[in-house]
C-alpha cells in the first residue's frame, strides 16, 4: 500500500492546502454551517435596522436576501473551517475549537474593517448579535446534524485497523472496537513482537489505515514503531497505561539537574472549574425551564398508574466521598428498594446491582428507564452543585462498599448525570473495573468539548435505546 492511497481527497489552491473529505456528510455539515450563519445574520440585520442601517461603505448590494458582506464573511468562515479539517470525520466534533474559530474571524473582521476605512463605524447592533448567534447556531446545528448523520450512517467509513496487544486481549478488544466504531480489525500481532521487521510487513500487507496498540514496551520499542508507521502513512492509536496518563498530565521540568515530569495535585484549574460550573447552571436551568411541562406530565402519570410518590431519592456518593440525596422519577413499585435484599444478582455482574426484566419495575417505569427520562429530576441536583451534567455516575453506598482502593479515584470530581460509562455500553459493561477505568479516562482528558460530545452521544443513545434497563 503506498502512502498516496492513505491520503484524503483534498482541494489545493496553489500552495494553500485545504483538507476536505468530499462526501455527503461533509457537504451536509458545510450547508449546515452556512445556514447557521445566514440565520444569525438575518436576525442581526433585523435588529440592526431598528437602530442603525448598514454603512454605505459596507453595503455592496444584496444577494438572496442577504448583503454581499455576509457572503464574503461566510466564504471566509467556511474556508477557515475547511482549513482546520472541521469537515473531516476526525475533527468534525471539535466544537470548542469551532467556536474559537468563529470568534477569531469576527474579531479579525474588526481589524480589517478599521484598516479598510477607519471612519466606518461598524454597527454594534449588527456585530454582537451576529457574533453570538453564529457561535450558538453553528454548534447547535452541528450537534443535530452529526446526531442525524451518525444514526443514518451517512458518510460513515469502514476503517481497516490492525491490532497490537497481549494475546489474551485480542478477542475482547476486537469485540469492543468493532461494536462501538466504524473500524474493522484486519490483523493481529502480540505486543512482544511489535519491534520486529516482520510485524511491520504484516501490517502493510493487511492494508490497514490505522494501528491500535496496547501494552507496548517502553521507549525504544514504542517510538521505533511510531516512526515506522509514520513513514508508511499509517495512524497509530495507543491505549494508554496509568503511567502514560500521568505523563500526559505532567509538565517537563529540570530538578536537581535531572529531567523530571512534575504532576500537580490539582485536577481542574480555577477557570476550568468555573467554566464547567457555568455550563452546568445554564444547562440545568434551561433544561428545567424547557422541560417543565414534560416533568409535570411524568409526575402526574406516575401518580395515576401506581400507588406512591412521583419521586424517588437515594443516598449516593459524590465529590470526595460525601453522601448526598440523588433524585429520580419513581420507576418501581413502592418500597422496591427493601425487596432488593431478597433478590439474587441475576445479571451476572460482580457489582452494580441491576436485573434484566426486574419484576419491581412498573410498566411506565420501563419506558422511563429505557428513555432515561427517570433521570431528569437530577437537574435539581446539578443546580444545587451536588452533580454536574457530565461526570462519573454517582453510585449507591452498597456498590461503593465493594470498591477496591483505586476505585475511589473517581470521587475526585463532581459526579454527573451522564458520562463515558453511559455512552460506552451503559448496562452492557462487563463490570466495575471497566466502569472506573472509563471514569478515570474522563477525569484525565476532561474538556468542555468532551462534555459536549458525551451529551450528544447520550442523546443519541437515549433516542435509540441502547443498553438501558
Amino acid at each position: 500500500m503506498t502512502q498516496l492511497q492513505n491520503l484524503r481527497r483534498d482541494i489545493r489552491f496553489t500552495s494553500f492546502h485545504i483538507p476536505l473529505e468530499i462526501n455527503w456528510r461533509s457537504l451536509g455539515l458545510m450547508a449546515g454551517d452556512l445556514l447557521a450563519l445566514a440565520i444569525a445574520w438575518k436576525v442581526a440585520l433585523n435588529l440592526n435596522d431598528t437602530f442603525s442601517p448598514l454603512p454605505a461603505q459596507l453595503n455592496w448590494g444584496e444577494f438572496w436576501g442577504l448583503p454581499a458582506l455576509f457572503w464574503l464573511f461566510a466564504g471566509v468562515m467556511l474556508l477557515a473551517f475547511a482549513g482546520q479539517s472541521f469537515y473531516c470525520t476526525d475533527q468534525e466534533r471539535s466544537y470548542i475549537a469551532q467556536a474559537q474559530t468563529v470568534c477569531n474571524i469576527y474579531l479579525f473582521s474588526l481589524i480589517v474593517s478599521y484598516f479598510y476605512d477607519p471612519t466606518v463605524d461598524t454597527p454594534r447592533s449588527l456585530f454582537l448579535p451576529a457574533w453570538l448567534g453564529s457561535i450558538f447556531l453553528v454548534i447547535v446545528l452541528r450537534l443535530l446534524l452529526i446526531l442525524i448523520f451518525d444514526q443514518l450512517h451517512l458518510g460513515e467509513q469502514v476503517i481497516p485497523t490492525f491490532l497490537i496487544a497481549p494475546e489474551p486481549r485480542h478477542s475482547e478488544l476486537q469485540r469492543i472496537i468493532e461494536s462501538r466504531t466504524g473500524c474493522r480489525i484486519v490483523g493481529f500481532a502480540p505486543s512482544a513482537i511489535a519491534h520486529q521487521p516482520d510485524c511491520l510487513q504484516v501490517i502493510l500487507n493487511s492494508q490497514a489505515q490505522q494501528v491500535i496498540a496496547e501494552g507496548l514496551p517502553e521507549t525504544e520499542l514504542a517510538s521505533h514503531l511510531y516512526w515506522q508507521l509514520r513513514n508508511a502513512g499509517i495512524t497509530l492509536r495507543l491505549l494508554p497505561s496509568s503511567l502514560m496518563l500521568l505523563h500526559r498530565r505532567g509538565s517537563a521540568e529540570i530538578f536537581a539537574g535531572m529531567p523530571t515530569i512534575r504532576i500537580a495535585p490539582q485536577l481542574f484549574g480555577a477557570w476550568e472549574y468555573l467554566g464547567k460550573r457555568l455550563v452546568d447552571i445554564v444547562g440545568a436551568g434551561l433544561g428545567l425551564l424547557v422541560l417543565s411541562p414534560l416533568l409535570l406530565t411524568i409526575a402526574i402519570a406516575i401518580a395515576l398508574t401506581s400507588p406512591g410518590g412521583a419521586f424517588f431519592s437515594q443516598d449516593r456518593v459524590g465529590l470526595h466521598g460525601q453522601v448526598f440525596r440523588m433524585w429520580k422519577f419513581r420507576s418501581m413499585y413502592a418500597n422496591a428498594d427493601k425487596a432488593q435484599i431478597q433478590m439474587p444478582e441475576t445479571n451476572g455482574k460482580a457489582s452494580l446491582f441491576k436485573i434484566v426484566n426486574d419484576p419491581r419495575i412498573t410498566k411506565l417505569g420501563k419506558f422511563l428507564r429505557r428513555t432515561s427520562l427517570d433521570e431528569l429530576p437530577q437537574l435539581f441536583n446539578v443546580l444545587l452543585g451536588q452533580m454536574s451534567l457530565v461526570g462519573p455516575r454517582p453510585l449507591p453506598l452498597s456498590d461503593v462498599a465493594k470498591f477496591s482502593p483505586w476505585h475511589h479515584s473517581r470521587h475526585l470530581v463532581i459526579p454527573g448525570i451522564t458520562g463515558l460509562w453511559q455512552v460506552s455500553g451503559r448496562s452492557n459493561l462487563s463490570g466495575l473495573d471497566e466502569v472506573v477505568q472509563l471514569d478515570l479516562f474522563y477525569i484525565d482528558h476532561w474538556s468542555l468539548n468532551l462534555d459536549l460530545q458525551l451529551i450528544l452521544e447520550t442523546i443519541r443513545i437515549i433516542l435509540f435505546d441502547k443498553g438501558a434497563y
